[in-house]
C-alpha cells in the first residue's frame, strides 16, 4: 500500500451517496401526566380536598384503578379489537407492523397491547410525629411492576403512533410519534411524489416543501394531536 495515496474521507463518501438531506424529528417520546399528581403532597391534596376524603390513603386508588381498567376492557370489546399480551423479548414494532398491514380504516385504534413494566407509584406508609412519637399514615413514592396498556393507532395526519397508559394511579402515559411518518402523510395529502424508506424518505419531487412540512411540526400541533 502506498501510504502517500490520498483516500476519500467518510464525509466525502457519504456525500456521494446522499440523495436527500433533511432536518426533522424522528421518533419522539412524550410524557403525559397531571403535574399536581406527581408529588406526595399533590396526591394527598387530591384525595383530601378534591375528593373530600378525611384521610389520604392508597386504598382509595384501588376502586379508581378497577374502573379505569374495566373501561379499557369495555372499549376493547365494543370495538372488537385484539388485546395482545406482550411477552418478554418480543419486538413490539414487529407486532404493530403485522396488525397495521391488516388495518383498512382511514384512522383509528389498530390494537391494544398489554405488558407488565416498572412504574413510579404511590403507597401508604407510616410516618411518625417527631415530637409525640405518634404514628400516622402518609403518602410515599415507590415503584412497582404494573400493567401498562399500549394503544397502537393510525392517524390520517400523523400515521402510526402509540399511546401507553400506566394502569396504576395517577395513570401517567407516554405518547410516541414519528416525525418521518408525519412527513409522509403530509406529502401524500399534498400529492407530492416521494420514495419512502422504512423510517424516512429516500427522495422527493419537492424537497423544499418537505423541509417546510418538517419545520411546521410544532409543539401546538403535537399538543392538539394528543388531545384529539
Amino acid at each position: 500500500m502506498n501510504l502517500s495515496q490520498k483516500f476519500p474521507s467518510v464525509a466525502e463518501i457519504l456525500s456521494s451517496h446522499v440523495t436527500l438531506e433533511l432536518e426533522g424529528i424522528d421518533r419522539m417520546y412524550l410524557n403525559v401526566y397531571v403535574p399536581r399528581l406527581q408529588t406526595e403532597a399533590g396526591v394527598a391534596s387530591f384525595f383530601l380536598h378534591h375528593r373530600g376524603h378525611k384521610v389520604a390513603s392508597s386504598v382509595l386508588m384501588a376502586p379508581m384503578t378497577q374502573d379505569f381498567v374495566q373501561s379499557i376492557e369495555k372499549f376493547i370489546r365494543e370495538n372488537h379489537l385484539s388485546l395482545v399480551e406482550f411477552k418478554k423479548g418480543q419486538r413490539k414494532d414487529d407486532i404493530a407492523l403485522e396488525h397495521l398491514a391488516c388495518f383498512k380504516a382511514k384512522e383509528g385504534v389498530v390494537f391494544v397491547g398489554k405488558a407488565q413494566e416498572k412504574a413510579s407509584v404511590f403507597r401508604t406508609t407510616k410516618g411518625r410525629n417527631p415530637e409525640t412519637g405518634r404514628a400516622f399514615p402518609q403518602i410515599s413514592r415507590s415503584t412497582a411492576m404494573v400493567n401498562h396498556f399500549y394503544f397502537y393507532c393510525f392517524d390520517k395526519d400523523f400515521g402510526p403512533f402509540f399511546l401507553k397508559f400506566c394502569s396504576y394511579f395517577p395513570y401517567n402515559a407516554k405518547l410516541c410519534i414519528n416525525g418521518h411518518e408525519y412527513a409522509k402523510r403530509q406529502l401524500a395529502q399534498k400529492a407530492i411524489r416521494y420514495e419512502a424508506l422504512d423510517n424516512g424518505v429516500l427522495s422527493c419531487d419537492n424537497p423544499k416543501a418537505l423541509q417546510k412540512i418538517c419545520d411546521d411540526l410544532s409543539a401546538p400541533k403535537i399538543d392538539a394531536f394528543l388531545r384529539k
